[in-house]
């Protein structure tokens, strides 16, 4: 992106935007290339937010066909369709994002995201995956990390869930500026490598949700479904697993409750509110990585809608930070 600089009608069209952040942040923005795969209602808000930010392009990838539930929390899909004609999700949001914004290039990549080998992901700066399995969190972000490009891949999962939500960032070795003489540098783990440090070793203040979203995410696993295929007649064979989790990790299981498995379980929809929160704070942080401004999450954000609150979680191994 160096020396490159904004043209003429870019400058005018994010005026107001470089008087926030600097000529520099927007210049960044305006030459970066998102790649977004998973086109629910949370990854909708967050390609709203980008894409009126001013980022260079956005490629899309979902090739589900539209249907009525989609309509509940993707307010890209116009609601007066009545025929969905056979297009899948990418494509319908495609249409809507590009009105968004004429300057940005927004298009559609078919295909399964864990099949394509590393060289495609060289012409993305951040790769953004929503409500995948733990496997394929896993395979990507090892895909982005394994990339020889000068400039390295950020890699963000989202998941949504009903009243509650995560968000996962892995910005490798990031360098930001501070508001002291020296830059800041922060090691972020891989997905695999967060999830895996000790419970025991975590700080008791750490929230009950982070915890909680393990055990979904490894039943999930263990039963082969993908999110949201769960539901209440799972609890039993959830709560052994919390049990087998817990003794393993020496964990006390109070501290993941059954009621918030219950609504974990139960709540295979996105709630658009928790979508708009969600979709902000992720948009607001891909700004900060490109952009280089701003103190960037790590490495977990979690909210619960009956708390009303957003907890930032440091998951690393205290001997990598």
């Amino acid at each position: 992106m160096d020396g490159e600089e904004l043209t003429a009608q870019e400058t005018a069209l994010y005026d107001r935007q470089i008087r926030v952040w600097g000529v520099d942040a927007q210049r960044r923005l305006s030459k970066s290339h998102i790649l977004v795969s998973g086109m629910n209602g949370t990854v909708a808000e967050f390609c709203k937010n980008i894409v009126l930010a001013g980022v260079g392009s956005l490629t899309l990838m979902d090739d589900r066909l539209v249907t009525e539930e989609d309509l509940l929390a993707n307010f890209l899909i116009r609601p007066d369709e009545k025929e969905f004609g056979g297009r899948s999700l990418a494509e319908f949001c495609c249409d809507s994002l590009r009105e968004f914004n004429p300057m940005v290039r927004v298009s559609v990549e078919k295909g399964d995201l864990a099949s394509f080998d590393g060289e495609f992901f060289d012409k993305f700066d951040a790769v953004v995956v929503a409500r995948c399995s733990l496997a394929i969190k896993k395979v990507i972000n090892a895909k982005c990390r394994k990339r020889s490009k000068g400039t390295q891949i950020a890699f963000y999962a989202v998941d949504c869930r009903d009243s509650c939500g995560e968000i996962f960032v892995d910005l490798q070795n990031y360098t930001y500026a501070q508001n002291s003489p020296d830059d800041c540098l922060l090691k972020y783990p891989s997905f695999e490598e967060a999830i895996t440090v000790p419970w025991r070793t975590l700080p008791k203040r750490t929230t009950k949700l982070y915890f909680a979203m393990r055990v979904i995410e490894s039943f999930e696993q263990a039963e082969g479904r993908n999110p949201g295929e769960t539901s209440l007649a799972d609890l039993p064979r959830v709560l052994v697993l919390r049990k087998e989790l817990c003794e393993a990790q020496s964990l006390n299981e109070s501290q993941i409750p059954v009621g918030l498995l219950e609504r974990l379980l139960a709540g295979t929809r996105e709630y658009p509110p928790v979508c708009a929160i969600l979709g902000g704070i992720l948009g607001q942080e891909v700004i900060k990585a490109i952009s280089g401004k701003g103190d960037p999450l790590k490495n977990f954000f979690l909210f619960d809608v009956v708390d009303g609150k957003g907890v930032i979680e440091d998951i690393s191994n205290p001997t990598e930070t």
